[in-house]
């Protein structure tokens, strides 16, 4: 093992991706490495797709990745700059072996990463490769030298994906004309609604909010979801009198709404949403949930006749859960929404597609109205930790605390007190973070719950 990786900064391999700081944490020489040992570890027979998002040392990454792929003599479908759900589409639509994703999703500009996935879109997480891949460069096993260098094809892959959701998930003769504001957060997410738009002949008049392809992020983190990026958003809406709100992130495998009204709705919200027109139309199927807010996802699935099943927050995890039950649908908390049809990935069009067919008929406000009055949440509280022992230190101790509450392990620790209120505590998968989320038959006791826990976490620390 040479002296530069046994500084290499082990934490970039986390439970379901790959991300660190350019070029500190990840460069081009790690980014070849990478490639090697995914070479390695999953044995792809047959073709890999590479795709990178809009940040400016993508490239760079990308033609790293590609170097160890063909050098390794793999195959290699170069489909350039996409969304990441373009990725999953080309992996298992074309039939190919596998895929890597040059991303750091909602990360500020100065991250970069890799998504990775099997053939039929399986997803690599730590559970089934990325510690395997950290392990071998760390052992300096990684190498591997090939008689054969791989092919590379390119191709453009947007129109087909585009295509394939369109006439795989709506009924577009249903889409009413509507106004629309889009977010793409100088992501590559706008550049797939637009063809959108004009390969379907949607009635969709577009309004764009940080709509040019930008890997600087000239307003900070790509995350719409954050409460600083939030309010330009809404503001849009209103000012354009638009039907509808849609935002990304930069890779565009999180989506979030807002009502003409104004109102930013967070995706548990949606998710019911989604879960009742799926169920409508495929009835007595199962859909997954993660346990930071699950009360409106259980009862949208129950009174539609499906099934709900809980699994850990985390796409790799989502998916296997999907595959192993051959689940219909999964919507996370954070914006990620997965369908079986499309090989149980998430995707950041289809959503949309839906809503538009949704809206074209009911305001999305009237919708909303009845689940913001029965379920009330707290939204993400985020603390900023030194250490994962802290967190689990934290966990513990609110665990005894709260002993006498019906107690769930799946992910963190969740406490419920029969339908009075709940609460979900863990640590970020991605960020060192611990994340606190509350909802409560009332706003009262929501707010009385959700203080009381930050006051102990503090006494904690």
């Amino acid at each position: 093992m040479t002296d530069q990786f046994m500084i290499m900064n082990t934490s970039i391999f986390k439970a379901y991706d790959i991300r660190g700081i350019y070029p500190n944490d990840l460069n081009e020489d790690l980014a070849y490495r990478i490639a090697q040992a995914y070479v390695k570890i999953i044995k792809p027979q047959g073709k890999v797709a590479i795709g990178m998002d809009v940040r400016l040392h993508s490239p760079q990454l990308r033609g790293a990745v590609i170097k160890g792929l063909i050098e390794a003599g793999i195959d290699v479908l170069d489909i350039g700059l996409i969304s990441t759900e373009m990725l999953y589409f080309a992996v298992g639509y074309y039939g190919l072996a596998g895929g890597i994703q040059i991303t750091a999703s909602h990360n500020s500009a100065e991250w970069n990463g890799m998504k990775m996935v099997r053939e039929k879109v399986k997803p690599i997480s730590s559970d089934n490769g990325i510690f395997e891949i950290r392990d071998t460069i760390l052992a300096n096993q990684d190498k591997i030298a090939s008689d054969l260098i791989g092919q590379i094809e390119k191709k453009d892959v947007l129109d087909d994906f585009v295509i394939f959701c369109l006439n795989k998930f709506v009924d577009v003769a249903k889409i009413k004309p509507l106004k629309l504001v889009y977010n793409p957060s100088f992501g590559f997410g706008g550049e797939v609604l637009k063809r959108a738009v004009e390969l379907g002949n949607l009635p969709i008049e577009l309004a764009g909010l940080n709509d040019t392809p930008d890997g600087s992020f000239p307003k900070g983190r790509p995350d719409p979801s954050r409460e600083e990026n939030r309010g330009e958003f809404v503001q849009k809406v209103i000012e354009r009198e638009a039907d509808l709100g849609v935002a990304w992130d930069a890779d565009a495998d999180r989506v979030f709404f807002c009502t003409k009204d104004g109102k930013f709705v967070e995706p548990y919200f949606m998710n019911a949403l989604f879960i009742k027109y799926i169920l409508e139309k495929n009835s007595s199927s199962k859909i997954i949930y993660d346990p930071r807010y699950t009360w409106a996802l259980i009862d949208s699935a129950k009174e539609n006749g499906g099934e709900a099943l809980i699994e850990r927050v985390g796409h790799s995890f989502i998916k296997e859960k999907m595959a192993q039950e051959n689940a219909i649908f999964s919507g996370e908390s954070s914006g990620h929404t997965y369908f079986r049809d499309f090989w149980y990935a998430d995707s950041g069009l289809i959503p949309l597609l839906i809503v538009l067919e949704i809206v074209s008929n009911n305001s999305l406000d009237d919708l909303l109205d009845p689940l913001w009055n029965k379920y009330i949440i707290s939204g993400e509280i985020n603390q900023q930790l030194d250490n994962r022992e802290l967190a689990d230190k934290i966990i513990k101790q609110i665990k005894e605390k709260y002993s006498d509450a019906q107690i769930d392990l799946t992910d963190g620790l969740s406490i419920e007190y029969n339908r009075d209120w709940r609460a979900n505590i863990r640590a970020s998968n991605t960020e060192p973070l611990l994340r606190l989320n509350v909802e409560a038959k009332s706003r009262e006791l929501m707010e009385e719950k959700r203080d009381e826990i930050l006051d102990y976490i503090k006494h904690i620390t």
